[in-house]
């Protein structure tokens, strides 16, 4: 079965006011994003042992071989999309709900330090990559980030709770060569926390 663009759980316009043109998201979601679940049905299609696999075992099978690295990264990209979409909110963005503020306070030294070693994650990846939000496989929230296509899944670090796009392609339209205030402005008025609190607590 290929795999499938998602839906936006929102309408192109509902993240303007909060700093994410509809133009941004257009191209994003509908170009960007597309663009690699084509590539990655057509690596599917012509690969029998990848056939049957859900995106996760791709990934993990792909990860760290040089001649998949097209695979992988395609794959990488589709996985990281899909959070990335649920990962803002139109309604709630950047309002942290009770128990995730908890747990950040516990294991990251409260809301402030926490969006502090995100934003410095973000835009210390140096060219294309992703900063997350990780509930570890020790239970505890860390920030991590991660190069081009790559995600928790494939550096085993836990489970994604919020995953931050910092291709230039993510933000350019709106704030230009600033990425600091891109990652600022998305930790503020746009991350679906309340996404991130019910995964947290389903895991």
């Amino acid at each position: 079965m290929a795999f499938e663009l998602p839906t936006l759980p929102y309408a192109k316009t509902a993240l303007a006011g909060q700093g994410m043109c509809e133009e941004t998201l257009e191209l994003h979601h509908d170009k960007h994003h597309q663009a690699y679940v084509t590539a990655l049905n057509g690596f599917v299609e012509k690969d029998a042992s990848l056939q049957g696999k859900s995106l996760e075992e791709i990934i993990q099978l792909t990860n760290n071989k040089p001649d998949m690295a097209p695979v992988f990264n395609n794959a990488g990209q589709h996985w990281n999309h899909v959070l990335f979409w649920e990962n803002m909110s139109p309604n709630n963005g950047g309002k942290m709900p009770a128990a995730l503020e908890a747990k950040i306070t516990s294991d990251l030294g409260g809301v402030d330090k926490f969006k502090e070693a995100f934003k410095t994650a973000a835009t210390t990846q140096f060219g294309s990559g992703w900063a997350w939000l990780v509930l570890g496989t020790d239970g505890k929230l860390k920030v991590t980030k991660t190069p081009n296509g790559s995600n928790p899944v494939a550096t085993g670090d836990g489970r994604a709770l919020l995953g931050l796009d910092v291709w230039e392609h993510s933000y350019y339209l709106d704030f230009r060569n600033r990425r600091p205030d891109y990652v600022t402005n998305w930790l503020d008025k746009i991350a679906n926390y309340e996404y991130a609190e019910a995964h947290m607590k389903a895991a």
